[in-house]
C-alpha cells in the first residue's frame, strides 16, 4: 500500500525522525490558514502517488499566506500523470544547505534488506543509477541481526565528513531503519535528506509503501489506503476477498493460489499468449468467489477467452464449478470460458459443468489429443474451435 507525502512524514514523526512542519489542506483557504499558522515562506505540495511532482508544477514556493492560497488554487484540480490533486501538503520551508539520498528496500534475492545511501539527493534515484552508479553505496542488512551502528557509520560516511553530521546521520539512519521494520514496510525512502542552515537534518521528502500482506498487524493504517490507488474492478476484488491486478492482454485468468497464478500467466506467455489480469480467487472455498470474477473479467472489452485453472484443495472444485455456472447465467458472456479443474471433488465439478454444457480441460494445455501452443495461438489457427459447443476435456 502506498502512503501519500504526509502520510509517510506522519510515521517518520512517530519514531522521532525530524520532517517538514507543516498539514494537509483540501481548499485554498486551507493551504492559506496554514501557512499563517507556520509563518510563510511555505512550501505547497501536491499528494498524488506519482513520481515527477515538481517536474509536472506540482511543487510551489510560497512566500506569504496570500501566495500560498493561489499557489494551492492552480495545484489543486490539477492532473499528474492521470491523477487529479485533491490535497496538497503545506509545509514550512528549510533552509537547504546540502541535499542526499536515503533508501532502505528489501532485497528478495539476498533475503535481505538493502540501505542505499547517495550524496546526489533531490533527482530521481533511477537518473543517479543510470549516469552515476558509482555515487549510490549501499549495504546489506541481515533482519535477524539488524542495522548496527558501524554499518550505519559506513554509509554516513558516504555522505558527510563533518564528525558532527556523521553523528547526527548515523541516528537518523537507525532512526529510518526502525521505521522500515516498525511497520512493515516495502519501501522507506527520504528524497532529499537535507542538511539545513543550523546544521540539522531533515526529512524534506518521505515515500513509503507498506506491505499488504502485514496490514492485520497495523490496522491504523488501514484508513490510509488511497482509493485513487487502485481501479474500481480492484477495489471491489479486494472486498470480496479477491486479488486482482490488471494486464494489458487478452486472456483473463481466474485462479487459485498466487503461486499457480503466476506459473499459468508464465506459460500463456511462454507460448505467445498475453494475460489480462491476475485473479487468485484462493483462500476458501465460496462459489461467490468464482461469480465475482467473472463479473470483472467479462466487464473488460480486450478480454477474448476466459481461462479458470483450478487447482483444487481449500478451494473445492465443485463451488468453482457451482460459481461458474451461476456467473453465466447472470452475465451469458458472448466469449469462450475454459475451466480445468483438478483436485479436492474435481469429479463432481466436472459433472456439474458437464451437465452446464462447459468444456473442462482434463488434462492442461490439450485439445483432441494434440497439445496446442496457447489460448491466443488456437483462437488464431481456429476460432471456431474454442466455442464451448466445440470443446472438449
Amino acid at each position: 500500500m502506498k502512503l501519500q507525502e504526509y502520510q509517510a512524514k506522519e510515521i517518520l514523526k512517530r519514531y522521532d525522525a525530524r520532517i517538514q512542519m507543516g498539514e494537509v489542506a483540501s481548499t485554498p483557504d486551507e493551504a492559506e490558514a496554514i501557512a499563517k499558522k507556520y509563518s510563510a515562506p511555505v512550501v505547497v505540495k501536491a499528494q498524488v502517488l506519482v513520481g515527477g511532482r515538481g517536474k509536472a508544477g506540482g511543487i510551489k514556493l510560497a512566500q506569504t499566506p496570500q501566495e500560498a492560497r493561489e499557489k494551492a488554487e492552480k495545484i489543486l484540480g490539477m492532473e499528474i500523470k492521470g491523477l487529479v490533486v485533491k490535497k496538497v501538503l503545506v509545509a514550512k520551508a528549510v533552509d537547504i544547505e546540502n541535499e542526499s539520498y536515503v533508501g532502505i528496500i528489501l532485497d528478495r534475492k539476498s533475503k535481505k534488506i538493502v540501505i542505499m545511501v547517495s550524496p546526489e539527493g533531490g533527482i530521481d534515484i533511477e537518473e543517479v543509477a543510470k549516469k552515476t552508479p558509482e555515487k549510490i553505496y549501499k549495504a546489506y542488512i541481515d533482519p535477524f541481526i539488524g542495522l548496527r551502528p558501524y554499518t550505519a557509520q559506513y554509509l554516513i560516511r558516504k555522505l558527510y565528513d563533518d564528525p558532527e553530521l556523521i553523528k547526527r546521520g548515523i541516528l537518523k539512519l537507525m532512526k529510518l531503519y526502525n521505521v522500515f521494520i516498525g511497520v512493515d514496510a516495502q519501501l522507506v525512502e527520504v528524497n532529499p535528506l537535507v542538511v539545513t542552515g543550523d546544521g540539522n537534518l531533515c526529512c524534506v521528502d518521505a515515500k513509503i509503501i507498506l506491505d499488504d500482506s502485514a496490514l492485520f498487524r497495523h490496522p491504523e493504517f488501514e484508513n490510509w489506503r488511497d482509493p485513487d490507488e487502485y481501479s474500481r474492478e480492484e477495489l471491489e476484488a479486494k472486498e470480496a476477498g479477491l486479488s486482482f491486478v490488471k494486464l494489458s492482454g487478452n486472456i483473463g485468468c481466474v485462479v487459485n493460489g498466487a503461486g499457480l497464478a503466476m506459473a499459468t500467466m508464465d506459460l500463456i506467455k511462454h507460448y505467445g499468449g498475453e494475460p489480462a489480469n491476475f485473479l487468485d480467487v484462493g483462500g476458501s472455498s465460496n462459489p461467490q468467489k468464482a461469480v465475482k470474477a467473472l463479473d470483472i473479467i467479462t466487464r473488460e472489452k480486450g478480454v477474448k477467452v476466459i481461462l479458470f485453472n483450478i487447482f483444487g484443495g481449500i478451494t473445492r472444485c465443485d463451488d468453482i464449478a457451482n460459481g461458474l455456472v451461476e456467473a453465466i447465467k447472470q452475465f451469458k458472456p458472448e466469449i469462450p470460458i475454459i475451466a480445468r479443474l483438478t483436485g479436492t471433488n474435481q469429479e463432481e465439478g466436472r459433472r456439474i459443468l458437464k451437465e452446464a454444457q462447459i468444456p473442462c480441460l482434463l488434462q492442461w494445455m490439450k485439445w483432441s489429443g494434440k497439445r496446442f501452443q496457447s489460448l491466443h495461438n488456437m483462437e488464431r489457427r481456429c476460432p471456431k474451435a474454442i466455442e464451448p459447443r466445440n470443446l472438449r476435456g
